[in-house]
């Protein structure tokens, strides 16, 4: 895997981890097979919809609380469940959940944030796995907020973000103008417990 140059994180991108004809298979197997919600987020004190479709998966007891909002898991689906083997045994990743967002066209996005609930850990590992019509996805400082970085997700790619990286940076997958097809984004995570154990 290539190692992305943003000071004091450790990032690293694989752009073929899955190979198109699998990256097709998994795409079509998930997007049936997820039971696919439109969360309703609390922002600036009021509730809005998020502008996408996701779902919380994981393991018994891995409860995750996002922007206020608890979200107990889904049972995991055979797709995701292979992922995750998958993960642990080509990259020796080792996952008790996973957030699954679907971005059915150019205007569903994600804003500048960092994966810091204390649930994730101080240091939280995060595997991103896309699927489908590659978005850009940029980096930024969190003390200066300028971007730092932007990479495009590939079909079939996988992003590593470990270390300090979210305690240094934000990330975010903007809006854009342009016609694209829709995309699956996994980002396998951890939940922790006292002490910092997994769940």
């Amino acid at each position: 895997m290539e190692r992305l140059h943003l000071e004091g994180a450790d990032v690293f991108y694989r752009a073929d981890a899955y190979e198109p004809e699998r990256g097709n298979a998994l795409a079509d197997a998930l997007r049936d097979e997820i039971p696919w919600e439109q969360h309703r987020l609390r922002l600036f004190g009021r509730e809005v919809a998020a502008p996408r479709l996701s779902c919380w998966i994981g393991d018994a007891g891995t409860a995750y609380t996002y922007s206020r909002v608890r979200f107990e898991p889904h049972a995991w689906t055979p797709g995701l469940a292979m992922l995750r083997t998958d993960l642990a045994e080509r990259f020796g990743l080792n996952f008790n959940s996973v957030l699954a967002n679907l971005y059915r066209d150019g205007r569903d996005s994600m804003g500048w944030h960092s994966d810091a609930e204390p649930e994730l850990g101080r240091e939280p590992i995060i595997a991103s796995l896309s699927f489908g019509a590659p978005r850009r996805f940029r980096f930024r400082s969190r003390e200066i907020r300028k971007v730092a970085i932007e990479i495009e997700l590939a079909h079939g790619s996988l992003l590593l973000m470990r270390g300090a990286t979210q305690k240094l940076y934000q990330h975010d997958l903007p809006k854009t103008a342009r016609t694209v097809g829709p995309r699956i984004n996994l980002t396998f995570r951890n939940i922790v417990g006292l002490g910092g154990l997994v769940v």
